[in-house]
Protein backbone atom coordinates (compact mmCIF):
# COMPACT_ATOMS: atom_id res chain seq x y z
CA UNK A 1 0.00 0.00 0.00
CA UNK A 2 1.00 3.53 -0.85
CA UNK A 3 -0.13 6.93 0.49
CA UNK A 4 0.69 10.17 -1.34
CA UNK A 5 1.25 13.44 0.93
CA UNK A 6 2.48 16.80 0.25
CA UNK A 7 4.93 16.87 2.92
CA UNK A 8 6.50 13.96 4.69
CA UNK A 9 8.26 14.54 7.99
CA UNK A 10 10.46 12.92 9.66
CA UNK A 11 10.46 13.39 13.28
CA UNK A 12 7.88 13.88 15.62
CA UNK A 13 9.57 16.26 18.17
CA UNK A 14 10.07 20.27 18.11
CA UNK A 15 11.54 20.70 14.44
CA UNK A 16 8.39 18.41 13.28
CA UNK A 17 5.64 20.01 15.08
CA UNK A 18 6.56 23.82 14.28
CA UNK A 19 7.11 22.26 10.57
CA UNK A 20 3.74 20.86 10.08
CA UNK A 21 1.68 23.96 11.88
CA UNK A 22 3.59 26.29 9.35
CA UNK A 23 2.94 24.26 6.75
CA UNK A 24 -0.53 24.17 7.62
CA UNK A 25 -0.81 27.91 8.33
CA UNK A 26 1.03 28.51 4.91
CA UNK A 27 -1.49 26.51 2.98
CA UNK A 28 -4.47 27.24 4.75
CA UNK A 29 -4.63 23.44 5.99
CA UNK A 30 -4.42 22.56 2.24
CA UNK A 31 -1.28 20.60 2.68
CA UNK A 32 -1.55 16.70 3.22
CA UNK A 33 1.68 16.24 5.96
CA UNK A 34 2.27 12.85 7.14
CA UNK A 35 4.14 12.97 10.42
CA UNK A 36 6.68 9.92 10.98
CA UNK A 37 8.28 8.88 14.30
CA UNK A 38 9.08 6.36 17.19
CA UNK A 39 8.17 6.86 21.14
CA UNK A 40 6.02 9.57 22.65
CA UNK A 41 4.92 12.60 20.53
CA UNK A 42 7.35 15.63 21.40
CA UNK A 43 10.50 14.21 21.06
CA UNK A 44 13.65 14.85 23.61
CA UNK A 45 12.53 18.67 24.57
CA UNK A 46 9.31 17.46 26.67
CA UNK A 47 9.97 14.06 27.42
CA UNK A 48 13.42 13.96 28.67
CA UNK A 49 14.85 17.36 27.94
CA UNK A 50 13.95 20.75 29.06
CA UNK A 51 10.93 20.03 30.69
CA UNK A 52 11.68 17.31 33.37
CA UNK A 53 15.17 18.53 34.21
CA UNK A 54 13.97 22.29 34.27
CA UNK A 55 11.36 20.32 37.03
CA UNK A 56 14.13 18.78 38.70
CA UNK A 57 16.33 22.23 38.88
CA UNK A 58 13.78 23.73 40.39
CA UNK A 59 12.73 21.23 42.92
CA UNK A 60 16.28 21.04 43.43
CA UNK A 61 16.79 24.93 43.97
CA UNK A 62 13.72 25.09 46.59
CA UNK A 63 15.44 21.87 48.57
CA UNK A 64 18.91 24.09 48.70
CA UNK A 65 17.05 27.88 49.88
CA UNK A 66 15.64 26.08 52.35
CA UNK A 67 18.53 24.21 53.72
CA UNK A 68 21.50 27.34 52.67
CA UNK A 69 19.48 30.78 53.39
CA UNK A 70 21.13 33.71 52.49
CA UNK A 71 19.78 36.02 54.73
CA UNK A 72 20.77 37.06 58.18
CA UNK A 73 17.41 36.36 60.57
CA UNK A 74 16.84 33.17 58.18
CA UNK A 75 17.43 30.16 60.09
CA UNK A 76 17.99 27.13 57.77
CA UNK A 77 15.99 23.77 57.83
CA UNK A 78 17.34 20.61 56.40
CA UNK A 79 14.21 18.99 53.72
CA UNK A 80 12.61 16.21 54.00
CA UNK A 81 13.15 14.29 50.36
CA UNK A 82 11.05 12.26 48.87
CA UNK A 83 13.05 11.31 45.95
CA UNK A 84 10.02 8.77 44.43
CA UNK A 85 7.09 11.28 45.07
CA UNK A 86 9.36 13.62 43.18
CA UNK A 87 9.85 11.71 40.45
CA UNK A 88 6.13 11.00 40.01
CA UNK A 89 5.32 14.76 40.52
CA UNK A 90 8.27 15.13 37.36
CA UNK A 91 6.50 12.18 35.49
CA UNK A 92 2.94 13.80 35.67
CA UNK A 93 4.01 16.86 34.92
CA UNK A 94 5.93 15.90 31.47
CA UNK A 95 2.81 13.79 30.63
CA UNK A 96 0.50 17.13 30.99
CA UNK A 97 2.48 19.08 28.93
CA UNK A 98 2.89 16.64 26.43
CA UNK A 99 -0.75 15.98 26.16
CA UNK A 100 -1.79 20.11 26.14
CA UNK A 101 0.97 21.58 23.17
CA UNK A 102 1.58 17.84 21.10
CA UNK A 103 -1.46 15.46 21.46
CA UNK A 104 -3.85 18.17 22.14
CA UNK A 105 -2.29 20.85 19.31
CA UNK A 106 -2.78 17.95 16.88
CA UNK A 107 -6.11 18.03 17.00
CA UNK A 108 -6.62 21.25 15.47
CA UNK A 109 -5.03 19.80 12.41
CA UNK A 110 -6.84 17.44 10.06
CA UNK A 111 -4.60 17.39 7.58
CA UNK A 112 -1.90 15.89 10.10
CA UNK A 113 -1.67 12.10 9.63
CA UNK A 114 1.06 10.92 12.45
CA UNK A 115 2.67 7.30 11.87
CA UNK A 116 3.88 5.33 14.66
CA UNK A 117 7.03 3.37 13.09
CA UNK A 118 10.81 3.53 11.82
CA UNK A 119 11.05 5.50 8.50
CA UNK A 120 13.34 4.52 5.64
CA UNK A 121 13.59 6.11 2.34
CA UNK A 122 13.63 3.41 -0.76
CA UNK A 123 14.81 6.39 -3.21
CA UNK A 124 14.17 9.67 -3.70
CA UNK A 125 10.86 10.71 -3.13
CA UNK A 126 9.87 7.45 -0.79
CA UNK A 127 9.86 6.27 2.39
CA UNK A 128 8.95 2.97 4.04
CA UNK A 129 7.51 3.09 7.33
CA UNK A 130 8.08 0.01 9.54
CA UNK A 131 5.49 -0.69 12.99
CA UNK A 132 6.62 -4.23 13.98
CA UNK A 133 5.58 -6.80 11.22
CA UNK A 134 3.49 -3.87 9.95
CA UNK A 135 4.53 -1.56 6.65
CA UNK A 136 3.60 0.90 4.94
CA UNK A 137 4.77 3.16 1.99
CA UNK A 138 4.61 6.92 1.99
CA UNK A 139 5.39 8.73 -1.28
CA UNK A 140 6.16 12.71 -0.57
CA UNK A 141 6.41 15.63 -2.79
CA UNK A 142 8.65 17.11 -0.41
CA UNK A 143 10.31 15.94 2.79
CA UNK A 144 11.98 17.56 6.68
CA UNK A 145 14.18 14.88 8.17
CA UNK A 146 13.95 16.27 11.50
CA UNK A 147 14.84 12.56 13.84
CA UNK A 148 16.75 15.03 16.15
CA UNK A 149 19.43 13.24 18.78
CA UNK A 150 19.89 10.91 20.72
CA UNK A 151 23.03 10.56 23.94
CA UNK A 152 26.74 9.92 22.48
CA UNK A 153 28.10 6.83 24.56
CA UNK A 154 31.66 6.03 24.39
CA UNK A 155 33.44 2.98 23.49
CA UNK A 156 34.32 2.16 26.71
CA UNK A 157 35.27 -1.02 27.80
CA UNK A 158 33.19 -2.47 30.95
CA UNK A 159 29.96 0.38 30.28
CA UNK A 160 27.53 -1.88 29.09
CA UNK A 161 28.16 -4.70 31.28
CA UNK A 162 27.75 -2.37 34.30
CA UNK A 163 25.32 -0.01 33.46
CA UNK A 164 24.49 3.64 33.45
CA UNK A 165 22.21 6.17 32.64
CA UNK A 166 21.89 9.30 30.43
CA UNK A 167 19.85 12.17 30.00
CA UNK A 168 17.26 10.50 28.00
CA UNK A 169 16.98 7.54 30.86
CA UNK A 170 17.88 9.47 34.53
CA UNK A 171 13.87 9.70 34.93
CA UNK A 172 13.50 6.21 34.91
CA UNK A 173 15.25 6.23 38.55
CA UNK A 174 12.59 5.86 41.29
CA UNK A 175 15.51 6.47 44.16
CA UNK A 176 18.39 9.08 44.66
CA UNK A 177 22.36 6.96 44.41
CA UNK A 178 24.38 8.03 47.06
CA UNK A 179 27.50 8.73 44.63
CA UNK A 180 26.73 9.88 41.02
CA UNK A 181 29.38 9.74 38.73
CA UNK A 182 29.21 11.62 35.57
CA UNK A 183 31.30 11.27 32.89
CA UNK A 184 31.78 13.78 30.17
CA UNK A 185 30.28 16.79 32.50
CA UNK A 186 28.61 18.56 29.10
CA UNK A 187 26.13 21.37 30.23
CA UNK A 188 23.59 18.73 30.45
CA UNK A 189 25.51 16.70 32.56
CA UNK A 190 26.21 19.44 34.89
CA UNK A 191 22.58 20.83 35.06
CA UNK A 192 21.72 17.21 36.47
CA UNK A 193 24.47 17.34 38.70
CA UNK A 194 23.68 19.81 40.75
CA UNK A 195 20.20 19.23 41.13
CA UNK A 196 21.28 15.85 42.38
CA UNK A 197 23.64 16.59 44.57
CA UNK A 198 21.52 19.09 45.90
CA UNK A 199 18.98 16.35 46.42
CA UNK A 200 21.41 14.37 48.39
CA UNK A 201 23.64 12.60 46.17
CA UNK A 202 27.18 13.11 46.00
CA UNK A 203 28.19 14.35 42.56
CA UNK A 204 31.55 13.71 40.97
CA UNK A 205 32.23 14.91 37.43
CA UNK A 206 35.22 13.28 35.04
CA UNK A 207 36.44 14.52 32.46
CA UNK A 208 39.03 14.11 30.23
CA UNK A 209 39.59 18.04 29.61
CA UNK A 210 40.53 20.73 32.25
CA UNK A 211 38.06 23.25 31.04
CA UNK A 212 34.18 22.82 32.15
CA UNK A 213 32.74 22.26 29.07
CA UNK A 214 33.37 23.56 25.61
CA UNK A 215 31.74 26.63 23.78
CA UNK A 216 32.17 28.73 27.49
CA UNK A 217 34.86 31.17 27.48
CA UNK A 218 37.73 30.40 30.48
CA UNK A 219 36.91 32.83 32.52
CA UNK A 220 33.07 32.36 32.62
CA UNK A 221 34.11 28.01 33.03
CA UNK A 222 36.42 28.80 35.97
CA UNK A 223 34.03 30.95 37.86
CA UNK A 224 31.25 28.34 37.11
CA UNK A 225 33.43 25.41 38.07
CA UNK A 226 34.00 27.04 41.20
CA UNK A 227 30.08 27.72 42.41
CA UNK A 228 29.21 23.98 41.38
CA UNK A 229 32.47 23.21 43.34
CA UNK A 230 31.22 25.41 46.74
CA UNK A 231 28.13 23.25 46.79
CA UNK A 232 30.16 19.81 46.84
CA UNK A 233 30.41 19.04 43.25
CA UNK A 234 34.18 17.28 42.83
CA UNK A 235 35.52 17.69 39.50
CA UNK A 236 38.46 15.15 38.50
CA UNK A 237 39.53 17.12 35.03
CA UNK A 238 42.13 15.81 33.16
CA UNK A 239 40.95 11.92 33.72
CA UNK A 240 40.66 9.92 30.93
CA UNK A 241 38.02 7.48 31.62
CA UNK A 242 39.58 3.61 30.28
CA UNK A 243 37.46 0.67 32.10
CA UNK A 244 34.49 0.49 34.01
CA UNK A 245 34.07 -2.66 36.36
CA UNK A 246 31.38 -3.43 39.28
CA UNK A 247 33.05 -4.22 42.76
CA UNK A 248 31.48 -4.96 45.77
CA UNK A 249 28.04 -3.36 45.10
CA UNK A 250 29.70 -0.26 43.43
CA UNK A 251 30.51 0.91 39.69
CA UNK A 252 34.64 1.84 39.44
CA UNK A 253 35.93 4.02 36.90
CA UNK A 254 39.35 3.29 36.49
CA UNK A 255 41.08 6.62 34.70
CA UNK A 256 44.01 7.64 33.81
CA UNK A 257 46.02 11.08 34.28
CA UNK A 258 49.23 12.16 34.42
CA UNK A 259 49.68 10.77 38.14
CA UNK A 260 48.92 7.53 36.61
CA UNK A 261 45.78 5.35 37.41
CA UNK A 262 42.68 6.44 39.71
CA UNK A 263 40.11 4.35 40.81
CA UNK A 264 36.65 6.60 40.98
CA UNK A 265 33.65 4.48 42.69
CA UNK A 266 30.02 5.30 42.43
CA UNK A 267 26.43 3.91 42.86
CA UNK A 268 25.22 5.16 39.45
CA UNK A 269 27.19 6.81 36.28
CA UNK A 270 25.57 9.25 33.92
CA UNK A 271 26.84 9.19 30.52
CA UNK A 272 27.29 12.89 29.36
CA UNK A 273 29.23 13.07 26.60
CA UNK A 274 27.45 15.36 24.07
CA UNK A 275 24.60 14.15 21.71
CA UNK A 276 24.93 12.50 18.20
CA UNK A 277 22.51 12.97 15.19
CA UNK A 278 20.10 10.50 14.66
CA UNK A 279 20.74 9.62 10.81
CA UNK A 280 21.09 5.61 11.51
CA UNK A 281 18.95 3.19 9.15
CA UNK A 282 17.12 6.29 7.72
CA UNK A 283 18.27 5.23 3.90
CA UNK A 284 19.81 8.40 3.54
CA UNK A 285 21.81 7.04 0.48
CA UNK A 286 18.86 6.26 -1.11
CA UNK A 287 17.57 9.63 -1.39
CA UNK A 288 20.94 11.33 -2.35
CA UNK A 289 21.11 12.93 0.99
CA UNK A 290 24.93 13.63 1.90
CA UNK A 291 25.51 13.09 5.75
CA UNK A 292 28.33 11.99 8.03
CA UNK A 293 28.31 11.18 11.98
CA UNK A 294 27.69 14.99 12.49
CA UNK A 295 24.72 15.11 11.08
CA UNK A 296 23.06 16.15 7.58
CA UNK A 297 24.81 18.53 5.71
CA UNK A 298 22.44 21.75 4.63
CA UNK A 299 22.88 24.71 3.17
CA UNK A 300 21.79 28.19 4.74
CA UNK A 301 18.29 27.81 3.98
CA UNK A 302 18.40 23.97 5.51
CA UNK A 303 17.93 22.22 2.02
CA UNK A 304 19.73 18.79 1.99
CA UNK A 305 21.53 17.86 -1.21
CA UNK A 306 18.34 16.51 -2.35
CA UNK A 307 16.36 19.60 -2.95
CA UNK A 308 13.45 18.23 -2.53
CA UNK A 309 14.48 17.32 1.74
CA UNK A 310 14.82 19.42 4.20
CA UNK A 311 16.92 18.85 7.90
CA UNK A 312 15.91 20.94 10.76
CA UNK A 313 17.04 20.66 14.26
CA UNK A 314 19.36 18.26 15.80
CA UNK A 315 19.62 16.18 13.47
CA UNK A 316 21.49 18.91 11.28
CA UNK A 317 25.35 19.10 10.86
CA UNK A 318 24.91 23.02 12.70
CA UNK A 319 26.88 24.18 15.57
CA UNK A 320 23.88 24.00 18.13
CA UNK A 321 21.71 21.77 19.75
CA UNK A 322 18.96 23.20 20.69
CA UNK A 323 14.90 23.03 21.00
CA UNK A 324 14.57 26.70 20.34
CA UNK A 325 16.59 26.14 17.28
CA UNK A 326 14.85 23.29 16.25
CA UNK A 327 11.61 24.34 16.30
CA UNK A 328 12.66 28.29 14.59
CA UNK A 329 14.38 25.95 11.88
CA UNK A 330 11.29 23.52 11.07
CA UNK A 331 8.89 26.97 10.58
CA UNK A 332 12.21 28.17 8.06
CA UNK A 333 11.99 25.00 6.42
CA UNK A 334 8.54 24.65 6.09
CA UNK A 335 8.41 28.22 5.02
CA UNK A 336 10.92 27.80 2.22
CA UNK A 337 9.09 24.65 0.69
CA UNK A 338 5.58 26.47 0.54
CA UNK A 339 6.89 30.11 0.36
CA UNK A 340 9.64 29.99 -1.98
CA UNK A 341 10.97 32.72 0.78
CA UNK A 342 14.88 31.19 0.99
CA UNK A 343 14.61 31.96 4.72
CA UNK A 344 18.13 31.26 6.22
CA UNK A 345 19.57 30.69 9.51
CA UNK A 346 22.01 33.18 11.32
CA UNK A 347 22.92 31.18 14.15
CA UNK A 348 25.18 34.49 15.90
CA UNK A 349 21.82 35.23 16.71
CA UNK A 350 20.74 32.02 18.44
CA UNK A 351 21.00 32.46 22.02
CA UNK A 352 21.49 29.85 24.44
CA UNK A 353 21.59 29.09 27.98
CA UNK A 354 22.93 26.37 30.67
CA UNK A 355 20.29 26.49 33.31
CA UNK A 356 22.65 25.89 36.70
CA UNK A 357 22.68 28.36 39.53
CA UNK A 358 24.55 30.53 38.58
CA UNK A 359 22.62 30.23 34.95
CA UNK A 360 24.94 31.01 31.80
CA UNK A 361 23.50 32.31 28.41
CA UNK A 362 25.30 33.54 25.73
CA UNK A 363 24.85 34.98 22.43
CA UNK A 364 26.93 35.85 19.02
CA UNK A 365 30.90 35.84 18.89
CA UNK A 366 33.18 35.06 21.81
CA UNK A 367 36.04 36.84 21.53
CA UNK A 368 38.05 34.39 20.23
CA UNK A 369 35.26 33.27 17.79
CA UNK A 370 35.25 37.20 16.56
CA UNK A 371 39.24 37.66 16.04
CA UNK A 372 39.10 34.76 13.70
CA UNK A 373 36.77 36.26 11.48
CA UNK A 374 39.97 38.57 10.43
CA UNK A 375 38.12 41.71 12.19
CA UNK A 376 39.21 43.54 15.22
CA UNK A 377 37.47 43.32 18.56
CA UNK A 378 37.06 44.97 21.69
CA UNK A 379 35.77 43.33 24.77
CA UNK A 380 35.05 44.13 28.45
CA UNK A 381 34.39 41.73 31.42
CA UNK A 382 32.79 43.09 35.01
CA UNK A 383 32.14 40.79 38.08
CA UNK A 384 28.80 40.16 39.30
CA UNK A 385 29.47 42.71 42.97
CA UNK A 386 28.84 45.33 40.44
CA UNK A 387 25.45 44.82 39.98
CA UNK A 388 22.90 46.52 42.80
CA UNK A 389 20.51 43.80 42.61
CA UNK A 390 23.09 40.65 42.77
CA UNK A 391 24.28 42.36 46.07
CA UNK A 392 20.64 42.49 47.13
CA UNK A 393 20.07 38.93 45.83
CA UNK A 394 23.43 38.12 47.84
CA UNK A 395 24.69 36.63 45.26
CA UNK A 396 27.76 37.60 43.63
CA UNK A 397 29.35 34.81 41.65
CA UNK A 398 28.83 35.74 37.85
CA UNK A 399 29.89 37.85 35.36
CA UNK A 400 29.17 39.82 32.82
CA UNK A 401 31.10 40.34 29.62
CA UNK A 402 30.48 41.99 25.92
CA UNK A 403 32.16 41.77 22.18
CA UNK A 404 32.72 44.46 20.28
CA UNK A 405 33.83 45.29 16.63
CA UNK A 406 36.69 47.41 17.52
CA UNK A 407 36.06 49.79 14.49
CA UNK A 408 32.31 50.23 14.10
CA UNK A 409 31.51 49.89 18.75
CA UNK A 410 28.96 47.53 17.38
CA UNK A 411 27.46 44.66 19.80
CA UNK A 412 29.02 41.35 18.40
CA UNK A 413 28.74 39.30 21.53
CA UNK A 414 26.87 39.45 25.44
CA UNK A 415 27.70 37.01 27.37
CA UNK A 416 26.40 36.36 31.54
CA UNK A 417 27.06 34.05 34.42
CA UNK A 418 24.36 35.25 36.54
CA UNK A 419 21.03 35.04 38.03
CA UNK A 420 18.11 34.71 35.76
CA UNK A 421 20.70 34.87 32.73
CA UNK A 422 18.32 32.64 30.58
CA UNK A 423 15.27 35.83 31.14
CA UNK A 424 17.00 38.46 29.96
CA UNK A 425 19.93 37.22 27.33
CA UNK A 426 17.50 38.19 24.39
CA UNK A 427 18.43 41.50 24.86
CA UNK A 428 21.89 40.38 23.87
CA UNK A 429 20.20 39.04 20.51
CA UNK A 430 18.73 42.48 19.71
CA UNK A 431 21.28 43.90 20.22
CA UNK A 432 23.40 42.18 17.86
CA UNK A 433 20.24 41.88 15.16
CA UNK A 434 19.87 45.47 15.08
CA UNK A 435 23.70 46.63 15.12
CA UNK A 436 23.69 48.69 18.32
CA UNK A 437 26.58 50.29 19.79
CA UNK A 438 27.24 49.98 22.96
CA UNK A 439 26.73 53.51 23.26
CA UNK A 440 23.43 53.54 22.15
CA UNK A 441 22.61 50.58 24.26
CA UNK A 442 24.06 52.93 27.41
CA UNK A 443 21.43 55.04 26.23
CA UNK A 444 18.39 53.06 26.71
CA UNK A 445 17.08 53.15 30.63
CA UNK A 446 17.13 49.87 32.05
CA UNK A 447 14.81 48.95 35.26
CA UNK A 448 16.17 48.84 38.16
CA UNK A 449 17.21 46.95 40.43
CA UNK A 450 17.63 43.88 38.00
CA UNK A 451 20.32 41.50 37.54
CA UNK A 452 19.26 42.36 33.50
CA UNK A 453 21.19 45.94 34.62
CA UNK A 454 24.13 44.22 33.99
CA UNK A 455 24.09 44.37 30.00
CA UNK A 456 24.37 48.43 30.42
CA UNK A 457 26.91 48.13 32.99
CA UNK A 458 29.18 46.20 31.10
CA UNK A 459 28.42 48.54 27.99
CA UNK A 460 29.23 51.56 30.31
CA UNK A 461 32.48 50.02 31.17
CA UNK A 462 34.18 50.36 28.06
CA UNK A 463 34.34 54.09 28.66
CA UNK A 464 33.85 54.24 32.13
CA UNK A 465 34.88 52.99 35.72
CA UNK A 466 31.96 51.70 37.06
CA UNK A 467 33.56 52.00 40.76
CA UNK A 468 33.37 55.87 40.50
CA UNK A 469 29.60 55.97 39.03
CA UNK A 470 26.15 56.49 40.94
CA UNK A 471 23.40 53.69 40.80
CA UNK A 472 21.59 54.41 37.24
CA UNK A 473 24.07 56.62 35.55
CA UNK A 474 23.91 57.21 32.23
Amino acid sequence: MEREYDLVILGRGAAAFSAAIKASEITSGQASIAMVGIGPLGGTCVNVGCIPSKYLIEAAKVSHTQSHPKYPGISSKPPTINFPELIRSLREAVAEERKTKYEGVLKSYGNIDVYEGKAQFTGRENVIVQNNDQSVNLKGYNFIIATGSSPKIPNLPGLEETGYITSNTVWDMNSLPGTIAILGGGFIGLELGQSLQRLGSSVIVVKEHNTIAPGIEEEFGATLMQALESEGIVFKTGRKAARIVSRGGKKVIEAMSSSGKEEIEADEILVSSGRSPNVADLGLENAGVKYSANGIVIDETLKTTNPMIYAAGDVAEQKYRLETLAASEGAIAASNIYDNSSKKVNLQLVPWAVFTEPQFASVGYTEAEYKKTGKRSDSRTIPMAFVPKARLLREERGMFKMVVDADTEKIVGVHALSPYAAEFIIEGVYAIKYGLTFRELIEKSHVFPTVAEGIKLVAQSFTRDLSKMSCCME
